[in-house]
């Protein structure tokens, strides 16, 4: 039985994007299913637009999502080296067989004479093609000048994992560049021969590459090699649906999801489902249930839209599915200044509270900050408020009286019995849950939302209760 192997190849130009993080997903998802190898490979051939740090980046960013490889520059492996700048060598031998084979010849042309051919081209309304000026006899190749395939124009035919049976006519295919007059390679050719050497038997990539599948199918067919199994993933588009995914329209570096409180387990389902579905209706996955039910026949040929409000919610999905314990670890660097000297015991308290209104990590500080310290009154929340704002300043500050006498008379200040208290404070004052529990909760949080009353007060104890309220009339 065939091993296995699939691999994520990025560039280091930048940081890692929605799109690229979701190609190194699906060919890890397929290495995992069947306890295959999943490579990391660095494609650093364009040195111009190489962007320093961006190899580091790359590694962090698959780290923070739980994507681990078995083979890469930071690891080895059998079919090392990883970097394929360190490949060089290897890229002219296989480029030397081409030109034996008279399948490969220097390239003559200055930019200036290609440029006219275009010209020409288009003065004709013809598609521009290489071949069609192909020297005659051209120079030997002495590695100062670009070394370009010799194709063999042809129709073809061919499957896609995701994308089905696809063909094209012959005018596809064209003479492209194996090697550039810098001594290094183009993908097109280079990413082939990694690809062949590593015994990978899954390519996936972005539908921008489609249009060069034939190119790549006639260089398999000259290099006598069988090609692996090809996927290409449609595009990741922005929230419209009108343009791919771009800056301007939100795509930032993956590794500022995670200080922005985002869960990697989150980031995985979400990236995921951008595009795949198991046939369900169901949205929320762990970890091990995508590795188990991922298929590249699940995934959807049209591109997907990416919705940071899903994301959003995902997120708060999975907050709700960690144990108390784990997500206790995990918001250590996101508690408010005033937790501070909060023992462990407390805090483990107040998250449990708040746990199921988290959306990011990010907003554990506004919705606990007043569980460590005495907020400021602002009474103009009051006065946002729909049904508070029925009530004059008077009215609300006998309310909060009335209620602090109720805290009082409570014996043992525990949920249960602040509730019975509440419930009774509702009838001896006439008022609606709406009314009076919004009045006491804002008087004793000033914040925006929080977890049921009951278990606030509680927590908060009897002594700051009363202070807060106190605080609260005095401030009317």
């Amino acid at each position: 039985m065939t091993t296995i192997r699939t691999r994520f190849a990025p560039s280091p130009t930048g940081f890692m994007h929605v799109g690229g993080v979701r190609t190194a997903l699906f060919a890890w998802f397929i290495a995992q299913q069947s306890s295959g190898t999943f490579i990391l490979r660095i494609e650093d051939t364009d040195k111009v637009r190489e962007v320093e740090g961006s190899i580091t980046q790359i590694e962090n960013s698959l780290r923070w999502l739980g994507i681990d490889w078995q083979e890469g520059i930071d690891k080895g492996g059998t079919f090392g080296p990883y970097l394929q700048s360190k490949r060089l060598a290897i890229y002219k031998e296989w480029a030397q067989k081409l030109i034996d084979q008279g399948r490969a010849y220097a390239d003559p042309y200055s930019k200036d004479e290609l440029e006219a051919f275009r010209v020409q081209a288009k003065m004709n309304k013809q598609p521009f093609l290489y071949r069609r000026h192909r020297p005659e006899n051209p120079p030997e190749w002495d590695g100062s000048q670009p070394l370009r395939f010799k194709s063999d124009p042809k129709p073809y035919t061919w499957t896609d994992a995701v994308m089905g049976d696809l063909s094209t006519g012959a005018d596809a295919i064209d003479d492209f560049i194996l090697i550039k007059s810098d001594g290094f390679p183009t993908y097109n050719f280079c990413h082939i021969i990694d690809d062949m050497l590593m015994e990978i038997t899954h390519v996936l990539r972005s539908q921008e590459f489609i249009s060069s599948t034939p190119k790549f199918l006639n260089l398999y067919e000259a290099l006598q090699i069988q090609r692996p199994i090809l996927g290409t993933l449609p595009y990741v588009m922005a929230i419209d649906g009108k343009k791919k995914l771009g800056k301007r329209d939100g795509a930032k570096d993956i590794l500022e999801y995670g200080s922005e409180g985002f869960l990697p387990e989150a980031m995985m389902n979400f990236l995921a489902t951008l595009g795949w579905n198991d046939g369900t209706e169901q949205e929320v996955f762990t970890v091990h249930e995508m590795i188990e039910k991922f298929s590249l026949d699940r995934v959807q040929r049209s591109p997907a839209r990416f919705d940071e409000q899903r994301l959003l919610w995902l997120n708060g999905q999975h907050i709700r599915l960690l144990s108390l314990d784990d997500l206790y670890v995990r918001v250590t660097d996101f508690w408010p200044a005033s937790a501070k000297d909060a023992d462990e015991i407390y805090k483990k308290q107040v998250l449990a509270l708040v746990q199921d209104r988290l959306k990011t990590l990010k907003d554990l500080p506004i919705i606990t900050d007043y569980f460590f310290q005495s907020p400021v009154p602002n009474w103009l929340m009051a006065d946002d408020n729909k049904q508070l704002r029925k009530l004059n300043r008077q009215e609300q500050s006998e309310l909060l009286s009335q209620t602090m006498k109720a805290i009082e008379q409570v014996k043992d200040f525990t949920t249960d019995n602040i509730q019975s208290a509440l419930n009774q404070l509702l009838i001896t004052t006439g008022q609606k849950p709406g009314i009076l529990f919004s009045l006491i909760r804002l008087a004793v949080s000033w914040a925006p939302f929080s977890p049921a009353l009951n278990d606030t007060l509680a927590t908060i104890g009897r002594g700051e209760t009363l202070t807060r309220l106190q605080t609260a009339i005095d401030a009317a």
